[in-house]
């Protein structure tokens, strides 16, 4: 527990809840990319994943926990002793593993999902926690739908947790439905009223299906909590989780009002929001606070003579304070390999030399064809370089698009090993490319979105390609750029078809049974 009444925890659960957002879901190496993205962030916590929703999860969160040196680790977990077992047993390399387990307190969820009396779920609260403690020293506690639960009960139930053995205590709006005011006070309410609330840390975790996650979270630091649960670029289930972004920069930029501090870096958050947004194949909304493409830009004549003369007229922070830098012309086709990796490193990209070699050779195939390079498009190529393609990798292509004949799409593809070639006409070359790929999976994806736009301007421009598949109720979203629409577009239903593959094993936390 911290001694700094000022100091607030950042529990980032981009991992977990995050990918829970609709078409998230993320590959054992995209996860670890985040997670180490995450840690040089500076955040506190990392809820790396659910053990036992999938052996996918468990195999994420056991890595990650190898791979992190500073941050602690969480597994989520329901109230049963096979969840809290398979948690501790992916967390037991972590340096700082923390189990988080959770069982719901609302009249509303105890009758209609748990189906038990609120003497058995005070029960399950004990018996878990205690077992939980048993198994690490840094247990969490959330008392699900918290807003929604009577005082009496609430308090009841958080003061067993922390007898039982909980470290830190969240009170979730789960459903998104409290306000600022509310919270706050509740916040304070709790902390008077519990007993033994000072021998834990008690934590905030918003869901934004009013648009107040972040403003909830504020004010329930102001009620008290020293922990915020949130994620980048605000991802998560229906509207979303409270945005790590807003909320800090909100303390940095407001210390007369909010005086509270983390260790987040903010200069890295521009990085880790562009990285995050790559991964999951969800782009950042071009008006989203602090990490949008117009942020910090300026159109109104009004703004931009204001700014000319003192740049605090219009901006209450710098785009620098969060890592955000111009667009800047970088080198051309002779352009050596010290000078891409020296601008590499000022990206923020540390690659390993194979890694390296291959985003030097992309970059000097893209240099061949495109007369203008700017940093967005290093950092388009790197993306798409590291992008995941375990299952399957497209090799080679051939479109054909004329008004003679049907259009028609080959490729050839190397599939766990072994070199294949589909091909396929459709109403169109984008359609004969989907057609094609599509023959490679078993199941019946449906093509719920395809969305394309160029990563720099002119006609030259790479295309970044969105594709968003649903199969049986799951969905993913596949990402992939390339200077020629069409690649781009298969590669991205490619990427969409292997993250398919992880996403059929894993079932999905609400649908299991308790």
């Amino acid at each position: 527990m911290t001694n700094d009444k000022n100091r607030v925890i950042i529990f980032d659960t981009t991992l977990r809840d995050g990918e829970q957002s609709p078409g998230c879901s993320m590959t054992l190496n995209e996860k670890l990319r985040v997670a180490e993205a995450l840690e040089h962030l500076g955040v506190d916590v990392i809820e790396a994943g659910f053990a036992i929703a999938s052996n996918g999860d468990f195999d994420a969160i056991s890595q990650i926990s190898q791979l992190l040196k500073n941050t602690s680790v969480c597994s989520l977990s329901r109230a049963s002793f096979k969840d809290i077992d398979r948690a501790a047993e992916a967390l037991k390399k972590a340096v700082r593993p923390r189990i988080h387990t959770f069982i719901s307190t609302s009249p509303l969820h105890m009758e209609h999902k748990l189906q038990m009396t609120p003497e058995e779920v005070i029960g399950r609260i004990h018996d878990s926690v205690s077992y939980a403690r048993n198994l690490c020293d840094d247990v969490e506690w959330s008392c699900e739908d918290g807003t929604r639960t009577e005082e009496d009960f609430l308090y009841r139930s958080i003061e067993v947790a922390i007898k039982a053995g909980a470290t830190t205590i969240n009170v979730p709006d789960t459903v998104g439905y409290t306000t600022p005011d509310e919270y706050e006070i509740m916040m304070r309410k709790i902390i008077e009223n519990v007993p033994n609330s000072d021998k834990a840390i008690f934590s905030t975790h918003c869901h934004n299906d009013l648009g107040l996650a972040v403003a909830n979270s504020i004010a329930a630091v102001q009620g008290g909590a020293r922990q915020v649960e949130c994620t980048i670029n605000g991802i998560g289930e229906r509207a979303g989780n409270a945005a790590l972004e807003e909320i800090i920069m909100a303390f940095r930029t407001r210390q007369d009002a909010l005086p509270y501090h983390t260790n987040i870096v903010t200069e890295n958050i521009t990085k880790t929001s562009r990285l995050v947004s790559s991964v999951t194949g969800l782009e950042v909304q071009h008006n989203k606070a602090i990490v949008g493409a117009n942020a910090f830009a300026h159109e109104s004549g009004i703004h931009q003579d204001g700014m000319l003369k003192n740049a605090e007229t219009y901006e209450i922070m710098t785009p620098e304070s969060v890592g955000l830098k111009k667009s800047e012309l970088v080198m051309g086709k002779h352009s050596g390999r010290h000078a891409f990796k020296e601008k590499l490193k000022d990206l923020g990209y540390d690659l390993g030399d194979n890694e390296f070699m291959s985003a030097f050779t992309r970059f000097k195939d893209l240099a061949d064809v495109k007369k203008t390079l700017y940093d967005d498009d290093i950092i388009a190529i790197v993306d798409e370089d590291r992008r995941d393609n375990e299952h399957m990798k497209l090799e080679s292509w051939s479109f054909i698009c004329d008004s003679w004949q049907p259009s028609s799409a080959t490729f050839g593809l190397l599939v766990d090993g072994e070199n294949l070639t589909v091909s396929s006409k459709g109403n169109g070359p984008v359609d004969a490319s989907f057609k094609a790929l599509r023959t490679l999976t078993d199941g019946e994806p449906h093509l719920e979105l395809y969305q394309v736009h160029a990563v720099t301007r002119g006609t030259d421009a790479q295309a970044e390609v969105t594709v968003r598949l649903e199969e049986n109720g799951k969905t993913v979203n596949g990402h992939g750029a390339h200077v020629d629409t069409l690649v781009a577009s298969a590669k991205a239903y490619v990427n969409a078809l292997n993250k398919l593959k992880v996403k059929r094993a894993k079932t999905a936390p609400e649908a299991l049974t308790l």
